[in-house]
């Protein structure tokens, strides 16, 4: 791969998984061995985003889950307009916190909307724009949500019902069966990383996933995350034939 090609990156799974956390660490890791990466969350990225993001997610906001899927609609093509695609056609590496497959588990299968509905909406908002890698963050639903409610006040979206989460998680295992992955191909490959141990050995693990496709672009950055993240790489942590040790 061309060191001038761009990638996008994305980083997904439920409330309490450690998935802004890993997004602000990769994004730290990689820029610290010279790569040009270009980190945005969703919704936000942009000041239309960040006003959209406020309303989202403020517990007092009162949205018909149409204009919910919506909204999130709106933030996306803004920051595709605006960040993601100036980014990637400098040969950026973009890391996105949250991207389409939220759609679909969040206002897909928890608020119960036609997915054929949030399929159109978001070619819209995307312009065909796929994801190069989705990393799904996996962590035990209970384990989750215990992390989420002890960071205190819970925004819109974490206050939503037991059952609500349950449906989103379920959701999320089932996008990495092969078979939804044909059916959706708009959302791009997407890959489990398990989340459910210390942050350390967390960011190793994704590292990883980026070097086996990867190798020439990222080695550089795992080969200075094992040394730098002191302990990450334990013996259950996953190396690809194609990345380097990590001792």
């Amino acid at each position: 791969m061309s060191p001038a090609t761009g990638l996008f990156l994305v980083l997904e799974g439920g409330e309490g998984v450690g998935k802004t956390t890993q997004w602000q660490r990769l994004g730290d890791t990689l820029r610290a061995v010279g790569l040009d990466v270009v980190a945005v969350r969703e919704p936000g990225g942009t000041p239309a985003g960040d006003h959209i993001r406020s309303l989202l997610l403020d517990p007092s906001s009162s949205l018909a889950h149409a204009t919910e899927a919506l909204l999130f609609a709106a933030s996306r093509a803004q920051l595709l307009h605006d960040v993601v695609e100036p980014a990637l056609a400098r040969g950026a590496v973009v890391l996105v916190d949250r991207f389409l497959l939220s759609t679909y588990a969040y206002q897909g299968a928890g608020r119960g909307l036609p997915m054929e509905s949030l399929r159109r909406v978001n070619a819209l908002a995307t312009g065909g724009r796929t994801p190069d890698l989705t990393l799904l963050l996996a962590v035990p639903l209970a384990t989750a949500q215990a992390r989420a409610a002890a960071r205190g006040v819970m925004d819109r979206m974490e206050q939503e019902t037991a059952a609500f989460h349950e449906r989103v998680s379920a959701a999320f295992t089932e996008a990495l069966s092969p078979d939804w992955q044909a059916q959706h191909p708009e959302v791009g490959p997407v890959v489990a990383v398990d989340a459910d141990s210390a942050v350390d050995a967390v960011t190793v693990r994704c590292l990883a996933q980026l070097v086996q496709r990867w190798p020439e672009r990222f080695r550089d950055a795992a080969r200075a995350a094992s040394g730098a993240l002191t302990g990450a790489a334990t013996s259950d942590t996953p190396v690809p034939p194609s990345a380097p040790a990590m001792p």
